[in-house]
């Protein structure tokens, strides 16, 4: 990797965005017209120091990953997304590999979401990105890596999860779950990545019985119970959007207004995020 010229870079792309196209607040006292490192790392899920370095070209091995991540919080288009990967000395994702790419338009659809739990997830059931309400209300995912970023292999093993399933619940979401990405690999039969992560949830319970079960794939349940730590058990509606064209899926959690849940739903929200911020 030319890591001054991938650095320079992100230190440039970094200077043109406005804070509040990135959903940044601004003060009064500002004087940088861009984002600082600080606001561009934590839109990227990855630290200020890690971002300094990058910058400054003493990390030089980003990984896919990291330069996915930049880039969606840098808001490029495509041209510029494919020239990130390749100064990171990656080959750009092509189409016969599952996308991660939140486009700028669907950013802004999110953006509209700021006080509302959302997470986005690729066509492998693998996380993209969660909104600090998401986080707030179901645990910090900033911490997730590898495959405890993968919604399968997290319900199978029942790891990093706060939602109570009854287990009619947790058999139909598992059975679902395992369809969709079967589905997933049929459309993306040279996909190595997605191969690779097919043959670790091999080693999860009950993983090869519902692959090969054949099951029809079959949408989420659209009521979900949380149980959090701090505000108790909350009941939310769980509406899945897909994002046909770039094969995202977008979970949104939302509760009647006036009820408990609502009322249970905003103390995890405020808590959650305090919490996180500091």
């Amino acid at each position: 990797m030319e890591s001054w010229e991938f650095g320079s870079t992100l230190r440039r792309w970094r200077d043109r965005v406005a804070p509040e196209a990135a959903g940044v607040p601004v003060g009064r006292r500002r004087r940088a017209a861009g984002l600082r490192r600080e606001e561009l790392a934590a839109l990227a899920g990855i630290s200020a120091d890690y971002l300094t370095r990058l910058e400054q070209g003493r990390a030089t091995a980003p990984s896919a990953q990291v330069v996915e991540a930049l880039a969606r919080a840098l808001r490029i288009d495509d041209a510029e997304r494919d020239m990130l990967y390749r100064l990171a000395g990656h080959a750009a994702p092509g189409p016969d590999v599952v996308p991660s790419r939140v486009p700028p338009s669907v950013q802004r659809l999110l953006d509209r979401f700021s006080h509302t739990p959302v997470v986005v997830y690729d066509a492998s059931w693998t996380l993209v990105l969660a909104n600090a309400p998401y986080d707030a209300l179901m645990g910090d995912t900033t911490a997730w890596h590898g495959l405890e970023r993968n919604a399968i292999w997290r319900n199978l093993t029942g790891r990093n999860t706060r939602v109570v399933h009854t287990p009619r619940e947790r058999a139909g979401l598992e059975a679902g779950l395992v369809a969709d990405l079967r589905s997933t690999v049929s459309r993306y039969p040279a996909d190595r990545a997605l191969a690779r992560l097919v043959e670790r949830l091999r080693g999860c319970p009950g993983f090869a019985e519902l692959w090969e079960a054949d099951a029809p794939a079959q949408a989420p349940s659209r009521r979900k119970t949380i149980d959090h730590p701090a505000a108790g058990r909350i009941t939310l509606d769980c509406d899945t959007l897909v994002v046909a064209q770039d094969d995202l899926r977008i979970m949104v959690y939302t509760a009647e207004p006036g009820t408990e849940d609502a009322e249970r739903l905003a103390l995890a929200i405020v808590l959650g995020t305090q919490s996180l911020v500091h």
